[in-house]
Formats: C-alpha cells, structure tokens, sequence
C-alpha cells in the first residue's frame, strides 16, 4: 500500500488575524504555524494506520517555499517514511492541486489523502481538483476509510444517517473528524524526522485561476445586555428591534 497525504501550513487557532498591503495579504509577523489539523488528525493518522496493518508507505507533499520545511519535519514525527516539498508559493487552491497532481501522477500511489479543508480557506477545493487532474475517483468528507484487497469502503455524514462509498483503484479522499483520532509526537519520532527524506520538487508552470482582491475581518461582537428578569416589557422591545437571526 502506497498512500500520499497532503498537508497544508496554517496559523495556529489561537493567532490574531490582521492583514498588510492594503489588506490583501496575511500578516504572518510572529503568527505560530502548524500541520493543518484535518490533515494532521484525520488524513495523515488513519494513513499510518492502514500502512501500519497492511504494510506499505506513506509519502507527505506540501506545496510552499522552504519556510515549510519545520510543519513537515512534524508531520514526519508522527510517522511519516518520507517527504516532498513542491517548491512554489502560493495558496491559490488549482495552483497546489496541479502541482501534487502533476507529482502523484508518475509516482504509483493507491491513495491520495487530505484533510476535508483547511481551516484558514476553508475551501474544501483541492481534494476534488487533485482527482480531475489525475482523472481519478474522489469521495469527499469521508469519515471512515476501511482497505480489504484492492477494494476501499469509506462512509460518509448525510442528513439523517450515513452513506458507504466502494472505490477500486487509485483514488482521492478528504478526511474529517471520526476517520481517527489525533498522535503525538513521541521523542523517538522527533528525533527520527530529522534524518527522514525531504525532496525539493521544482513546480510545473500553472496558471493562477483566482486572485486575492481584499480581506476584510468580520465585524466586532457587540456588548452583552443584561436585561432584569422582572423588565419583560424592555427585553420584547430589544427582540424586535435590535436582535438578528444568524
């Protein structure tokens, strides 16, 4: 079993979010990156597992400059054999998915994972544009993936109850939550990510499909108002006049 897992860099859930050149540009000053967490959590970890039961490799892509290199080193502590780093940079989503497409294609893999989005974009796009371009099959928001022989059975949240997806062959699939359950690093992996393999692969030249125009932060919270439980009258006024359906 060959499996490759995408992983992105993100800003950890806790950093302040501001944005330079005239807002259209992420203010990463001293923002603390890490493995975006359904990749890490979901993707990465359910592949290790199905490696670990069946025998096989699993192979870790980024697509971003050499900054990246210290979220891989991480991703390779959790257990990763080794590691490919698609020299570019940018996160336009047909952008990275041509350049782990353009890799994966001549590389043998029975799996390619993601996790089902990252949790800066929130896209959920490159998953899907990895299959067309491979002209393979996708099951998206996956949150079982079981491997018997050449045969995959994954199961998907629906309304109401779930579905199960049989896929032979190479195919695509994006994680979320109950695919399986987070790893720590231990000692031992961290010390073992350091000599693991990390290749440098030039990217291919794409063209940019969209472009950042402006980001613009949600508005503030307003105040709290603590309405006496004895004032009904003032809390009705303040219901029909002030509060929003979200």
């Amino acid at each position: 079993m060959k499996i490759l897992v995408c992983i992105s860099k993100v800003p950890d859930t806790t950093t302040k979010i501001s944005f330079v050149d005239n807002d259209t540009k992420f203010n990463e000053d001293k923002v603390q990156f890490i493995v975006n967490p359904y990749d890490e959590w979901y993707a990465l970890v359910r592949a290790l597992e199905i490696t670990e039961k069946q025998g096989g490799t699993v192979t870790i892509i980024n697509v971003g400059p050499a900054d990246n290199d210290q979220i891989i080193r991480k991703a390779l502590a959790i257990g990763a054999n080794d590691s490919v780093r698609v020299d570019g940079n940018s996160n336009e989503s047909f952008y990275v998915a041509s350049q782990i497409a353009e890799y994966a294609k001549t590389q043998g893999y029975d799996i390619i994972m993601t996790g089902k989005e990252t949790i800066d974009f929130n896209g959920a796009e490159v998953g899907g544009m990895i299959a067309e371009l491979m002209n393979v099959p996708y099951v998206s928001h996956a949150s079982t993936l079981d491997v018997d022989g050449g045969k995959a059975t994954m199961k998907r949240n629906i309304e109401g109850g779930y579905e199960t997806v049989e896929v032979t062959g190479t195919f695509v699939v994006s994680c979320q939550k109950g695919m399986a359950e987070a790893r720590i690093p231990n000692m031992r992996g961290i010390m073992a990510a350091r000599t693991k393999p990390l290749t440098v692969v030039t990217p291919v030249n794409v063209a940019q499909l969209t472009s950042v125009k402006v980001f613009t932060l949600p508005p503030a919270k307003a105040a709290v108002k603590m309405i006496s439980p004895d004032n009904v009258a003032e809390l009705v006024n303040l219901l029909h006049t002030e509060a929003k359906v979200i």
